[in-house]
């Protein structure tokens, strides 16, 4: 059995001017969201052995917010620009590289790959209601934990996994509501 967390991104800084959309960093809202998501994942006492992530500075912003606040500032997260604004399938292939020895891993990214990747693993169901909110939208410093029946990374499958858990930050704060998606 392999758990699989997804933390997307915190809030992007807009009104910052940058050269490049790598550089975007998050604003204020999204380092209470970050920060709010690291401790809940902190209270509920679950497991994270290995980190990927995409280098662009608003996950690394995101992450160097989020690891303390959750516990987990010992995991060096290994830097994979491969998920910066990736595809599914990119995702999918980049997760499988991660072989055997991790049984609880977190990758941290960006939308709609994130998204599209939980709807890609996570088979249709009319009474999904942790499915129903992500077809509806993967907000900002959203996490999503899929269990997934294999011994391996490199045998993840589409629709293999078990949605069990979804959280938002407007789940833990309501003044970080909609206007922070």
């Amino acid at each position: 059995m392999k758990t699989l967390t997804i933390l997307r991104h915190a809030k992007s800084g807009w009104d910052v001017q940058v050269e490049r959309d790598f550089d975007r960093p998050i604003n204020a809202r999204g380092r209470r969201g970050a920060e709010l998501i690291g401790q809940w994942l902190k209270r509920q006492s679950l497991p994270i052995d290995r980190i990927i992530a995409s280098p662009a500075v608003r996950v690394t912003e995101t992450l160097d917010l989020f690891q303390p606040a959750a516990g987990l500032d010992a995991i060096e997260p290994h830097w994979d620009r491969r998920i910066y604004l990736a595809s599914a399938a990119t995702l999918i292939d980049t997760i499988r590289d991660t072989g055997r020895d991790a049984d609880h891993l977190l990758i941290a990214g960006h939308n709609p790959g994130l998204e599209d990747l939980i709807l890609e693993l996570v088979p249709e169901s009319d009474d999904d209601a942790l499915r129903a909110k992500v077809e509806e939208k993967l907000p900002t410093s959203a996490m999503a934990r899929l269990e997934i029946d294999i011994a391996d990374w490199r045998d993840l499958d589409v629709r293999q996994a078990r949605f069990v858990q979804f959280i938002r930050p407007r789940d833990l704060d309501p003044t970080l509501g909609p206007a922070i998606d």
